[in-house]
C-alpha cells in the first residue's frame, strides 16, 4: 500500500490512546482536541473508565467513538468487578470496551476461562463493542495464541486486540497473522487491533497489507481494523502533509 493511501486509512482506522498512570482529565480533553484532525477524526479514543464521561462530553457530536479499558492490565480482576466497571463505562457513554481476558489461566492450562469471561463482559456491555486484549507477546506459541483467538471468538468477541500496551512484546505481524487466520476461519464479522509499538506508517502500512493478503483487499474499515497507538498519529499527519516523519519515542 502506498504510503499516503497507508496515512488516510490508519487516521481512520486510529484509537487514539492514553492509558499512562499519570494521565489526567486534562491530558483526556488534549487527547480528544488531537483526535479532531485537519484529515479527519479518529476512529476513537482509548482512555480509562474514570474519564469516559469527561471524553463522551468531549466529543458527543464528532463521531469519534470513545473506548476505554477493563480487567487492565493483568486479565485476572474479579469477574464480578469487571462486569460492575463495564456496566459503569458504558452508562457513562463508553461506546467500545477493551478487555484484558483472564490468559494467564490459559497458560496454566484451563481452557474456556476466555470464552466465559468474553461472553460474560459481552452481555454487560450490551450494544457496546467488546475487543478482547489477548496479550499475544505474553502468551508468545503460536499455539497458545491460536487459543485464546478461538475461546474469545467462542465467547462472542466483536474485536480481538494484540495487547495492553503494557509488556516488553506487543503487536507483532506474527501475532496479527495468526488472528486474522483465525478471524477467516470462524467467518465471524470480527475485527482485528494490533496495539502497541505502531509508531510510523511504515508500522501501519505493514499491517494493512497484512489484511489485504488474509482478508481481502476491502475489507479493511474502522468497523473492521484498528490501531490501538498514540504517537502515530503524528507520523500519519505528517505523511499526510507531506512532510518528514518525526522523531518518535517508546511507549504506547
Amino acid at each position: 500500500m502506498e504510503l499516503r493511501d497507508a496515512a488516510a486509512m490508519g487516521l481512520a482506522c486510529l484509537d487514539l490512546t492514553n492509558l499512562n498512570d499519570d494521565c489526567t482529565e486534562e491530558d483526556v480533553f488534549a487527547l480528544c482536541e488531537r483526535a479532531l484532525t485537519p484529515h479527519g477524526n479518529t476512529a476513537a479514543v482509548c482512555i480509562w473508565p474514570r474519564f469516559v464521561k469527561a471524553a463522551r462530553s468531549k466529543l458527543r457530536t464528532t463521531g469519534v467513538r470513545v473506548a476505554t479499558v477493563v480487567n487492565f492490565p493483568s486479565g485476572m480482576e474479579a469477574i464480578e468487578g469487571v462486569i460492575d466497571m463495564t456496566r459503569q463505562a458504558v452508562a457513562d457513554g463508553a461506546d467500545e470496551i477493551d478487555l484484558v481476558v483472564p490468559y494467564p489461566l490459559l497458560m496454566e492450562g484451563q481452557t474456556h476461562q476466555i470464552t466465559a469471561a468474553t461472553a460474560r463482559v459481552k452481555e454487560a456491555a450490551g450494544q457496546a463493542r467488546v475487543k478482547t486484549i489477548l496479550e499475544t507477546g505474553v502468551l508468545g506459541e503460536a499455539e497458545l495464541i491460536r487459543a485464546a483467538a478461538e475461546e474469545a471468538l467462542e465467547g462472542g468477541a466483536d474485536f480481538l486486540k494484540t495487547s495492553t500496551g503494557k509488556v516488553s512484546v506487543n503487536a507483532t505481524l506474527q501475532a496479527a497473522r495468526i488472528l486474522l487466520e483465525a478471524i477467516r476461519d470462524s467467518g465471524d464479522p470480527v475485527g482485528l487491533k494490533p496495539a502497541g509499538g505502531i509508531r510510523t506508517t511504515e508500522d501501519a502500512a505493514a499491517y494493512l497489507d497484512l489484511c489485504a493478503e488474509i482478508m481481502g483487499e476491502d475489507w479493511v474499515s474502522p468497523t473492521t481494523f484498528r490501531i490501538g497507538a498514540s504517537g502515530v498519529l503524528s507520523a500519519f499527519l505528517a505523511t499526510l502533509d507531506g512532510n518528514a516523519a518525526p522523531t518518535v519515542g517508546s511507549g504506547y
